[in-house]
């Protein structure tokens, strides 16, 4: 069992920063692909950004690339979602999620290769 933990969103004006991080719990969590999705209000929920087991291997959405950077500190089993300007349609819940089935792999952007997820942590940025 892995229990996904967020913290760090909040209130920004556009053009601000924010960073979010993401506490596994479980012994195996550095072999877990591990991703970040979000979901606006009255939108279907939405790739951001995932990155492998080792952090060698990152991949964002178009509308978050060159803005948003994933990482992960596999001894603190945790994993970040550094965002810079913002912008207020990031606005969103931003939920992380980890890929405990293919251990080694990247996850990738579909949702359901995923089979654990947090709680989630609101994001809003203010124009």
């Amino acid at each position: 069992q892995v229990q996904l933990v967020e913290s760090g969103g909040g209130l920004v004006q556009a053009g601000g920063s924010l960073r979010l991080a993401c506490a596994a719990s479980g012994r195996t969590f550095s072999t877990y692909s591990m991703a970040w999705f979000r979901q606006a209000p009255g939108k279907e929920r939405e790739f951001v950004a995932t990155i492998s087991w080792s952090g060698g291997i990152t991949g964002y959405s178009n509308s978050v690339k060159g803005r948003f950077s994933i990482s992960r500190d596999n001894a603190k089993n945790t994993v970040y979602l550094q965002m810079n300007s913002l912008k207020p349609e990031d606005t969103a819940v931003y939920y992380c999620a980890a890929d405990s089935r293919n251990p080694g792999r990247l996850g990738g952007s579909d949702s359901s290769r995923y089979d654990y997820w947090g709680q989630g942590t609101q994001v809003t940025v203010s124009s």
